[in-house]
């Protein structure tokens, strides 16, 4: 395996876990909590390192035509739905697939060497990652690790003191999920190790998801107990100090991946680009875009509520996706570096959203929002479907 020693020692988790820790602030006790101020401070940042090319012994070039991808989840990546998906991207004008490496609870999608701390939270799902990043270069397939950062139930569960604590007891969502806390360097650094990680197995991208703080974080910020780690002080602003968190990551992050010459990537919501920031998550668009290489925001149609004068979104893919756009360029305008614009668009059925509400999505549907997107300048795209079934005979370059 194409892996080079972790130039960091770990002792976040007994055993490891996927971000990596280097750093020991320590952890408030909820009575600490309870007397919290929290702001920005600054962070130190490493030392910079001389800047060399990471040779993974894979040649892959950025597609002189932007990145039309799709997701793909570790077990299609590691068994037989793979080539299908090969197949997909071959007779297609795809040409780029968005790869599991940490899944959404929190696990490895392969098995790295036994003495990786990241072993123990390892899942055997891409039985043999070489082969498969061999077969993506064969087949001049561009490769893009996702990694879910701060949505991560192995690690909180392994380490409570890195989660958020309800009553002494690990605080979950409604869908069990639970999550780690963006204030806290040790999980800065976990992450990004296992980025390091995909890199040296030749992941020309790190596309990091789940960059912020639980849903709806706002209406429990007085009631869970966490530490703060370094923005302790300042005027209780925890709007400003989530926004603040998140940004930093994003930062640190793209400090840290400096030396491998690879790019960056955030997914972010869609709705963040819409308002000045979303104060219970920490996301602010314009500040996470100015920290990265490519903004992938999530506008699924499906996924908004009634939204630029559109009462029921998921019927009107083209629309929804017309406007988005329209706000998103309007931002990035602004920015003097703006990232490439690279959005998540809808290639499955919401029928969750009940009778009137949704509609079958196929090709007509996921047609128009490419269209949408190209009309405002928008030619990269990537398609989700969490169980990876991707609709045919859909025109992907028009």
């Amino acid at each position: 395996m194409k892996m080079l020693m972790l130039i960091c020692v770990f002792s976040l988790v007994g055993a490891g876990t996927a971000f990596a820790a280097e750093t020991g602030t320590s952890i408030a006790t909820g009575k600490e909590h309870q007397h919290k101020a929290v702001a920005k401070t600054a962070l130190e940042l490493p030392n910079d390192v001389a800047r060399f090319l990471y040779d993974s012994g894979y040649q892959f070039a950025y597609p002189e035509d932007g990145v039309r991808g799709i997701y793909v989840t570790g077990n299609s990546a590691g068994g037989e739905r793979f080539s299908n998906l090969l197949e997909l991207i071959n007779t297609t004008d795809l040409n780029a697939m968005v790869i599991d490496i940490k899944e959404d609870h929190g696990h490895l999608t392969y098995r790295p060497e036994e003495d990786s701390p990241f072993y123990p939270i390892s899942k055997n799902y891409i039985h043999d990652p070489e082969q498969l990043m061999k077969t993506l270069e064969e087949n001049e397939v561009y490769p893009i690790a996702r990694i879910v950062v701060f949505k991560d139930s192995v690690l909180a569960e392994q380490q409570p003191e890195l989660s958020f604590l309800d009553g002494g007891k690990i605080w979950k969502n409604g869908r069990g999920e639970a999550f780690v806390n963006p204030f806290l360097k040790e999980v800065w650094d976990y992450n990004i190790a296992i980025a390091e990680e995909a890199v040296k197995l030749g992941f020309q991208e790190i596309q990091f998801d789940y960059v912020r703080f639980p849903e709806g974080f706002e209406r429990r910020d007085d009631v869970l107990q966490y530490s703060v780690g370094e923005y302790e002080g300042g005027d209780g602003d925890h709007v400003q100090s989530r926004v603040a968190a998140v940004t930093d990551f994003v930062s640190y992050a793209k400090e840290r991946l400096e030396k491998y010459d690879v790019d960056v990537s955030v997914d972010i919501f869609g709705y963040s680009a819409t308002i000045t920031e979303a104060p219970g998550i920490g996301q602010n668009f314009s500040k996470i875009a100015n920290e990265v290489d490519v903004i992938s925001s999530m506008i699924y149609p499906s996924h908004w509520t009634p939204y630029f004068g559109i009462d029921k979104p998921d019927l009107f893919p083209y629309e929804l996706t017309r406007e988005y756009a329209k706000v998103e360029n309007g931002i990035l305008a602004q920015l003097d570096n703006p990232p490439v614009s690279r959005p998540w668009i809808q290639d499955f059925t919401a029928s969750w959203l009940g009778s009137g509400n949704y509609q079958p999505y196929g090709k007509e549907e996921v047609e128009d929002q490419i269209r949408a997107l190209n009309e405002q300048g928008i030619n990269e795209f990537l398609l989700w479907n969490a169980t990876n079934r991707y609709t045919a005979g859909v025109d992907y370059k028009q």
